[in-house]
């Protein structure tokens, strides 16, 4: 069976159109309403930014294929009526500081959803172990997915880390927004800060991001300030990922850099490495030596 789920509004107002350059980033243009706006009236920031979230969410939708809770199942990501791929075709950034979010796992669900990366046009299907789906022992308490042209180079020594490799993935990215994101639905959101989660023996980054258009995103623009606004809410998300795995029998996940969130500039630095890792892979510069769908 096929299912369409639309995920298109309108957002006129503030943006007439969307463009992809040939740098495969976003270009917003004014609406005519801004146009005829009086002379010295400008935009603020926040509505910038809000604006370009809007203009994520509306250039994309899904079909599902399959019957749901079987290994057939899969959503693909479409673009009008093309399919597009999550993880090659939309692009890394919306605008300037700010990343899209490709969401895989809403939050408070328990299905262990994620992007594929050996099969054509990338879609989600939920993982699975032993030929059973996947289920986490508990719901996750956040928006969770990707970051889209990333990757995380599964023969590259993190020096920092005890020259651990990354785990073959596009960036990982928990939103902590407080609206429960559409699983197959791209947001434009800002970077806060990263963990450095070391997962049997591999590098899987955590990059702690909130959603452009949440209430208190104007408010948050680094880790001290997730502090302030969410309490405790970094330890919450450190401690979930650490001992997700305890139920299964499966030791802790430890973390770099004495369990520190670090900052938003290291977060950007993360972001630049793992994004020319990605280029590097695409371009044919690193092999494609796993078999991943270019």
């Amino acid at each position: 069976p096929l299912h369409h789920t639309s995920l298109s509004f309108s957002f006129a107002f503030f943006f007439s159109s969307i463009m992809i350059s040939s740098r495969s980033s976003l270009v917003l243009r004014r609406s005519s309403a801004l146009a005829r706006a009086p002379r010295g009236v400008r935009l603020s920031r926040s509505s910038v930014t809000r604006a370009a979230s809007t203009a994520v969410q509306t250039q994309y939708s899904t079909e599902t294929k399959g019957e749901s809770d079987t290994l057939e199942w899969r959503m693909f990501v479409k673009e009008g009526d093309k399919t597009v791929s999550p993880w090659h075709d939309i692009p890394a950034s919306p605008a300037d500081g700010l990343i899209n979010f490709f969401c895989e796992i809403p939050k408070e669900t328990a299905a262990k959803m994620e992007v594929t990366l050996d099969e054509a046009g990338n879609p989600i299907k939920q993982d699975v172990k032993k030929e059973k789906l996947r289920f986490y022992p508990y719901n996750i308490n956040w928006n969770y997915g990707m970051m889209p042209q990333t990757w995380e180079d599964p023969k590259h020594a993190n020096p920092e880390l005890n020259n651990m490799m990354g785990d073959n993935d596009p960036l990982d990215v928990v939103e902590i927004g407080s609206a429960t994101c559409e699983m197959g639905a791209t947001y434009a959101v800002k970077p806060l800060g990263i963990y450095a989660m070391i997962d049997d023996g591999e590098v899987d980054w955590k990059l702690i991001a909130i959603r452009t258009d949440d209430p208190k995103a104007d408010a948050v623009n680094d880790v001290a300030d997730v502090e302030k606004e969410f309490p405790g809410e970094l330890e919450k998300i450190r401690v979930w990922f650490r001992d997700y795995k305890m139920p299964d029998g499966k030791p802790a996940n430890e973390f770099g850099y004495d369990d520190k969130c670090m900052d938003k500039a290291f977060a950007l630095g993360v972001i630049d490495e793992v994004k020319g890792f990605y280029n590097a892979l695409k371009s044919g510069e690193r092999e494609n030596d796993d078999g991943l769908a270019l």
